[in-house]
């Protein structure tokens, strides 16, 4: 029983350790399984995922959130906080971390409201901050695993990847703003400020919040290749063994044991000449198409990690894999945190849900295709 629930809440990680397995079979263990693993990307991985581990445990984001939203006053302008928060925080704090942080606090700030407005929002917000979520991150190496490895994988600057990515975070940035104007025009009311910030919100401690901003810093000095990731990650393990230990239980490690069985399947993937020349062929120029579509079937994470090992066209991959994030449920892995908090909050609400879910990820998705077909 126990197997089974691990297979459960761990599908991707699971799925990889099979293909790893199953993979060493045609291409034994040996001295150059070593080479597969790229530590630099694991390193950085692990140091931006405690950090943000910890800002959160401290209340950081909630209280940055409480913030914006005492200046808020109708429907409207709490939409767009709601949504905006997942956006542009997903930019710097991963997609992942953004949709833990702030849908949860969504359904606490809506809660406060009367039950029409209530209703009339919820499954509207908690739909388009997952969507937000997904799209702000593309903008930053660190808005997603993903980001992160071909990041480091196509040796680009920092403002390189900002660039490639700028006019599809604009765009979308525009269809979010759209969208909010058209789901407030059903749902127009005035707030009062009282009903929304509550004043029993805990506080952090604010020498540990201090202590991983400063952190912060150092992981993204890493990342821009300023500090050697080492510095980084070292610098980070001790300060949380020594200043919140709690905070590195709540690290997911499955997320890096998920990275190591797919360097490893990818390694011997192209140890295989066979498979290696079909897939390099049948990439060559299709490589954003193609990255779309694996991510429809297996989140844009694995998609990106395999995609990789078989394209010298890195940049089409970031492009690909990262609108890849939109379409079907399992498109980027975020999505399943929003869908669990609304079958967990509001079961009743999970079919219609999906279907608005399904269908604005595919329509935003056809508007960013188009997008990058005007942009080629």
């Amino acid at each position: 029983m126990k197997l089974k629930q691990f297979i459960q809440q761990e599908t991707v990680l699971t799925a990889a350790a099979v293909l790893a397995v199953v993979s060493a079979f045609f291409v034994p263990p040996d001295v150059q399984y070593l080479g597969y693993i790229d530590l630099r990307t694991l390193a950085i991985l692990f140091s931006l995922m405690t950090v943000m581990a910890g800002l959160r445990r401290q209340g950081f984001f909630d209280g940055l959130g409480r913030a914006l939203l005492s200046r808020t006053h109708s429907t409207f302008q709490l939409t767009l906080v709601l949504v905006g928060l997942c956006f542009f925080g997903s930019m710097f704090i991963t997609n992942d971390v953004s949709l833990l942080t702030f849908v949860p606090f969504t359904f606490v700030v809506l809660s406060r409201l009367g039950a029409d407005v209530r209703c009339s929002l919820l499954i509207p917000v908690v739909c388009m901050q997952t969507i937000a979520a997904n799209l702000g991150s593309m903008l930053t190496p660190i808005g997603n695993p993903q980001n992160l490895y071909l990041y480091g994988k196509s040796g680009m600057s920092i403002g390189g990847f900002v660039l490639l990515m700028l006019p599809y975070t604009l765009v979308s940035l525009l269809l979010l703003l759209a969208w909010a104007a058209m789901v407030c025009r059903k749902a127009s009311a005035a707030l009062s400020v009282d009903e929304l910030v509550s004043s029993s919100a805990s506080q952090g401690d604010q020498k540990i919040i201090l202590l991983y901003l400063v952190l912060f810093a150092v992981c993204l000095l890493s990342v821009i290749r300023v500090l050697p990731y080492g510095i980084a990650f070292t610098a980070v393990l001790v300060c949380a063994l020594f200043a919140d230990p709690r905070t590195l239980r709540t690290v997911d490690c499955s997320l890096l044991l998920t990275f190591v069985a797919f360097f490893i399947f990818i390694g011997n993937l192209g140890r295989v000449p066979a498979f290696s020349g079909w897939l390099q062929e049948f990439l060559t120029g299709r490589e954003v198409l193609v990255a779309v579509l694996a991510s429809q079937v297996t989140s844009n994470v694995p998609a990106a990690l395999l995609l990789s090992g078989f394209t010298a066209e890195t940049q089409a991959l970031i492009i690909g894999t990262n609108l890849g994030g939109l379409g079907t449920l399992i498109a980027s892995m975020a999505s399943l945190i929003s869908y669990r908090q609304i079958a967990r909050e509001l079961p009743q609400g999970k079919k219609q849900y999906f279907g608005l879910f399904t269908l604005s990820n595919l329509i935003f998705l056809a508007i960013l295709l188009g997008v990058w077909f005007l942009l080629r």
